[in-house]
């Protein structure tokens, strides 16, 4: 009864069961929650009209200045920036090739992507009309592919900043734009949820990216439905010009006036933070998750963190083959059935291991590690 006490109105209104999200900030269960002074800065845009064009310019040079780009927009979302990305690096700024779309046919239309690199959202890239094309293996990319891909039917060369990307054999950033920009092509990354640490708002344009994509609703927490794009002046005006509010294949995915001031405030506050700080609450608790199953034998809990895999800390259980308890599927699935409904990470399996199950604190409130520990104690002894 306490979770339903908890649970804002309209979601017991409308039936909804409390989450505890301790599975990072993923959008099916919601991204991740706005910091007051965003809700307010967004509360005091509802109540009076905008020229959205001007607002764009206005927002997108506030963002450029704290990234220190070239120019940025606001998006309805990082995959809607994979859209504009996409479009932008095919029509430029030709308002004919803009009006044509997604029939890309006579432009240049073609995303050199490594392999390794696909991923499900990659399909986003196609919508106005591009052609993926696939170089190297599952776990390595050579220089000459990447080169021998390029021709004059070449928009863009991509990148996906992810942790199954760093993979040694894989091309990396600086490597794909030395090639790209030797033919004059453009390289476009998305780093959807790579934030924080907030190094990476930077990383990417100091290395040579044209375009860099980021969500707005993860580690920045800004309206959910918002991403940003940040880059080249050019390519941010063709971003610009294929998106809302003009008539263009970016229309559908609007953002509202509400969405592009909040995410400025979210995005001020999110540099302002102490990372340090957030970094050692984090680590804090994790410990304490960690510390309520460490004695159960045949499980090694640990707090972990590295610049790959895990960029913030991690509580993380890993079930050893002398293991005799429910396997990490059937606690998963107990904690997500129970009230409240309890969301974990499936880790993936490692040598030595059959199994883990990770937890991602950036989205657990005060109080509600000790209720993870607890259930986590109880299904796990089940």
């Amino acid at each position: 009864m306490a979770a339903e006490q908890s649970m804002p109105s309209i979601y017991q209104h409308l039936g909804m069961t409390r989450i505890i999200h301790g599975a990072g900030t993923t959008t099916r269960y919601g991204g991740s929650l706005m910091r007051p002074e965003t809700i307010e800065t967004m509360r005091e845009a509802s109540q009076m009209f905008v020229n959205i064009d001007d607002l764009n310019a206005a927002a997108g040079e506030a963002i450029a200045n704290m990234l220190g780009a070239e120019a940025a927009l606001v998006t309805a979302g990082a995959a809607s920036g994979l859209v504009l990305q996409s479009a932008a690096c095919l029509t430029g700024d030709d308002p004919g090739k803009i009006a044509k779309l997604p029939n890309a046919e006579g432009m240049r239309n073609e995303i050199v992507i490594q392999r390794a690199h696909r991923f499900p959202y990659d399909q986003t890239l196609c919508i106005p009309g591009a052609k993926l094309v696939e170089i190297g293996l599952g776990r390595r990319t050579e220089m000459t592919e990447l080169k021998a891909a390029i021709t004059d039917k070449t928009a863009a060369v991509f990148y996906l900043h992810s942790p199954f990307t760093s993979l040694p054999g894989l091309l990396t950033l600086p490597q794909m734009v030395e090639v790209a920009h030797a033919h004059d092509v453009p390289v476009i990354v998305d780093a959807a949820s790579m934030l924080p640490p907030r190094e990476h708002l930077f990383r990417h344009l100091k290395e040579g990216a044209d375009i860099v994509n980021f969500s707005g609703g993860k580690g920045i927490r800004g309206p959910q439905s918002t991403g940003i794009l940040a880059g080249r002046r050019d390519l941010i005006r063709a971003a610009t010009l294929n998106a809302s509010p003009n008539q263009a294949i970016g229309r559908p995915s609007k953002t509202s006036k509400e969405e592009i001031v909040g995410l400025v405030k979210a995005l001020e506050l999110f540099l302002a933070e102490d990372e340090e700080a957030e970094m050692n609450r984090y680590a804090e608790v994790c410990t304490h998750i960690v510390d309520a199953v460490r004695d159960m034998p045949g499980l090694r809990a640990v707090v972990e963190q590295d610049p790959v895999n895990r960029v913030i800390p991690h509580a993380v259980i890993y079930f050893e083959s002398s293991w005799q308890g429910p396997s990490g599927n059937t606690v998963r699935d107990a904690l997500a059935a129970g009230n409240p409904c309890i969301y974990v990470q499936q880790g993936t399996v490692q040598g030595g291991y059959f199994d883990e199950i990770a937890i991602d604190p950036i989205n657990l409130q005060p109080g509600e590690e000790e209720i993870v520990a607890t259930r986590l104690r109880e299904e796990l002894s089940r």
